[in-house]
């Protein structure tokens, strides 16, 4: 459950891990902090980290049960911050969303993921700025949310380039390709489960940029306006996604609509040529005793003669308008 423990004091990482049951001395310590984070837990290992850091029992229950929308409380002295992650898989064309849960404390931040979140990397790169470290969780909590949305505009990438390939496949001069329908609403889908894991973020980071939270000091506001001006730029390019797709479904039903005109005169074409042989033989071949011709010997090759010609002029009117 645990995947690390440590304890940072004047912008640095104390070596080794702790455990988490010393991880209560540590807090009381001026000017420390401790950063525990935790996978997945389940009730009974939650309600122990809970116990050592005193966490509200709401937001416990929110982190245990997860699939929370983002949004920021304030519980107490700790603050509560929920944000979706984002991985784009390719070729399978999905979007996977996890879940990050972060308690934001003056003495410690506890960061609770579900799903396929990971913060390993953040981990790393706080470690190797002690300047802004120096700073206190506050400088966590951002470095959270800036590799959060970096992970957005990756998965924003990636959902560019298949609506590009969409686009072209809709598009493209072959009469013969398979239908995008059902990629298309594939990918709907995905964009709208991607809007609703970044949009609301928006809102919520700007609470932190308006000073509403004395746990991020005023220097930290213009990194996370950076953050904030992120999240505006993937949410304007995800409405848009969504409005390219919406575009590239009307093209193709329009595109099928024209194709089965176009098959249907096709269709009714070859009926009207078909037509004159078969109203000929069908007169023919009624037997009856007393009909014009019958006793002539040119007879039979004078009315094949008619359906050649018939038949050849109807073809070249049909394929004059563009109909065959």
């Amino acid at each position: 459950m645990i995947v690390d423990c440590a304890v940072y004091e004047k912008g640095h990482r104390r070596a080794g891990a702790v455990p988490l049951r010393e991880a209560g001395q540590a807090l009381k310590e001026p000017g420390a902090f401790v950063w525990l984070g935790v996978v997945e837990p389940d009730a009974a290992e939650l309600a122990e980290v809970a116990a050592r850091f005193d966490l509200h029992e709401l937001a416990v229950e929110d982190a245990v049960k997860a699939h929370q929308r983002p949004k920021v409380e304030l519980y107490g002295e700790t603050l509560l911050v929920v944000v979706k992650t984002a991985r784009y898989v390719d070729p399978e064309e999905v979007i996977e969303v996890g879940e990050v849960l972060i308690f934001v404390n003056p003495s410690f931040i506890v960061t609770v993921r579900h799903g396929s979140a990971d913060l390993s990397a953040v981990r790393k790169r706080v470690d190797e700025r002690p300047d802004l470290l120096a700073h206190g969780v506050g400088m966590v909590l951002y470095s959270i949310l800036d590799e959060v949305v970096d992970g957005y505009e990756e998965a924003a990438r990636g959902v560019d380039v298949d609506i590009q390939e969409v686009e072209r496949q809709v598009f493209s001069g072959e009469r013969e390709r398979a239908n995008p329908v059902e990629r298309i609403y594939k990918l709907e889908r995905e964009v709208l489960d991607f809007q609703y894991a970044v949009t609301p973020l928006s809102a919520e980071v700007e609470q932190i940029l308006r000073g509403q939270f004395d746990l991020v000091p005023e220097a930290l506001h213009e990194y996370f306006r950076d953050v904030h001006d992120h999240l505006r730029r993937v949410s304007g390019e995800i409405a848009g996604f969504r409005q390219l797709l919406d575009s590239a479904l009307n093209a193709n039903l329009t595109q099928v609509s024209v194709r089965q005109n176009e098959d249907m005169r096709k269709i009714s074409a070859w009926v009207a040529i078909l037509a004159v042989p078969t109203m000929v033989a069908g007169i023919y071949g009624m037997n009856f005793d007393h009909m014009p011709e019958l006793g002539w010997r040119l007879g039979y090759p004078a009315v094949l003669a008619f359906i050649a010609v018939a038949c050849s002029l109807l073809f070249w009117r049909f394929k004059r308008i563009g109909w065959l």
